[in-house]
């Protein structure tokens, strides 16, 4: 195997020769030596290690980067140690191999690039991925779909997830209504995967596909995104958004991408672990629920300024979703149902009375929760309508209630305003799909 060693200078230079004939024994060729950093057990003397040798200087990854650009190895080899390279710092490293195709091995492990169907030839491809769940990617996947669709691209959503069909699944535009989601469920379907939330909230055809298991860089462990990559193409659209799930991404190469993080996560989500991956494959984070943090203010600084020196500052949006219902609930009495934390669901009450005029009796922020949910909707007093995102039970347990109680569902959809950045979100989008085209005609 094509090899390029990562050492360091912690270890005197016989040892790192020796480590460099053990790794040529082991059936690696290496090519070259990268000193990351260290100098107790080095002289002033040039190293000596049998092969050709290079300082990584300050910028340990656009040094590894540019090696790798060169040599093109099949395997990064690290036999270097802490202190020089510690395990954020490894991880780094790891991320910048992994993004270049390249596999990361060291003593005890070995990381492989995830596997990337090629992108649909002539089709401008763009993914929207995540730190995790429930971060927003559903919503934010769909305010591109709607810039897509106000440039007349004629966009197609590939959405995979947990819950997703066995074999994938064409949602065509305005084809997802109640009544067809509740046969859904009589038919012990699950309805209400992120590829009906898309195409309900959209109005743009998408496409259904499940996933089990993710990998440290994201990678699923089974997936059937590639087929529904290829329907999606044969249907000539002017883009395809694929939409992750949880924090896995699509198996699929793309042309543009964008980060959702939730301004709670943890800051060493994207600059510890395998957190760098997933930024070097955008081009955009976008932190959602960023107002008023859970978190604190010092988390979401210090969040935020870790994605500008990653992304710049034009590479980095703050939002906070406020919840849109798809009819006219002005004057009723309303149950509310959702996912978000109960801080955020507490503001969308607020917007929802100010903005659309019901009065908001009940809510329960449950709506993952199905005992939780069914409890809260038995407390509830009497309501006109039910207000509901499309997620979790919202179907099989909040809409079915509703119904028996005799009042009406309307679903809800997400929307992100911006709340720090540029002023207009679909601005931001429409260039980030530009971006996209024009990387997909130099493919």
């Amino acid at each position: 195997m094509r090899t390029v060693v990562l050492v360091d200078g912690e270890h005197y230079p016989p040892v790192t020769r020796w480590a460099i004939a053990a790794a040529r024994e082991r059936g690696y060729e290496v090519v070259l030596a990268l000193v990351v950093g260290g100098g107790e057990k080095v002289g002033s003397a040039p190293l000596e290690l049998g092969v050709p040798t290079r300082s990584s200087g300050p910028d340990r990854a656009e040094a590894l980067a540019a090696v790798i650009r060169e040599l093109r190895p099949e395997v990064v080899l690290d036999v270097s140690d802490e202190p020089v390279l510690g395990y954020r710092e490894r991880l780094a490293l790891a991320s910048t191999a992994l993004r270049l195709g390249v596999a990361y091995a060291g003593a005890d492990f070995r990381l492989e690039p995830p596997a990337a169907e090629p992108a649909p030839a002539g089709v401008p491809t763009l993914a929207v991925i995540g730190t995790g769940k429930r971060t927003g990617k559903t919503a934010i996947a769909g305010e591109l779909a709607r810039a897509a669709s106000r440039r007349g691209l004629d966009p197609i959503v590939v959405a995979m997830g947990r819950g997703g069909p066995p074999e994938p699944q064409v949602a065509e535009a305005g084809a997802v209504t109640l009544p067809a989601l509740l046969e859904l469920v009589r038919r012990g379907e699950h309805a209400a995967s992120d590829y009906l939330e898309d195409a309900l909230t959209t109005g743009v055809t998408t496409i259904g596909a499940r996933r089990a298991g993710g990998g440290l860089a994201g990678a699923p462990f089974a997936t059937n995104v590639p087929e529904a990559v290829a329907i999606a193409a044969a249907r000539r659209p002017g883009v395809v958004i694929l939409e992750g799930s949880g924090s896995a991404i699509p198996p699929v190469a793309w042309d543009a991408g964008i980060l959702v993080v939730p301004a709670t996560c943890p800051v060493e989500y994207v600059r510890g672990y395998l957190g760098p991956y997933r930024l070097l494959r955008s081009d955009l984070a976008v932190v959602t629920m960023a107002a008023n943090p859970a978190s604190g203010s010092r988390h979401l600084s210090d969040l935020t300024s870790y994605l500008r020196r990653s992304l710049g500052d034009d590479g980095v949006i703050l939002t906070e979703f406020h919840p849109v219902p798809l009819a006219d609930v002005r004057g009723k009495d309303a149950f509310f149902a959702t996912t978000a934390p109960d801080d955020v669901a507490a503001r969308q009450v607020e917007r929802l009375q100010a903005e659309h005029g019901c009065r908001v009796v009940g809510w329960s922020a449950r709506l993952a929760d199905r005992s939780g949910l069914e409890a809260d909707l038995a407390r509830a007093e009497g309501f006109d309508v039910l207000l509901t995102e499309l997620k979790a039970a919202a179907v099989d347990v909040a809409a079915e209630r509703a119904i028996a109680r005799g009042a009406d569902v309307v679903f809800v959809d997400n929307r992100a305003e911006v709340i720090e950045g540029p002023a207009e979100l679909g601005g931001v989008l429409e260039a980030t799909l530009e971006l996209a085209a024009t990387r997909a005609r130099g493919r």
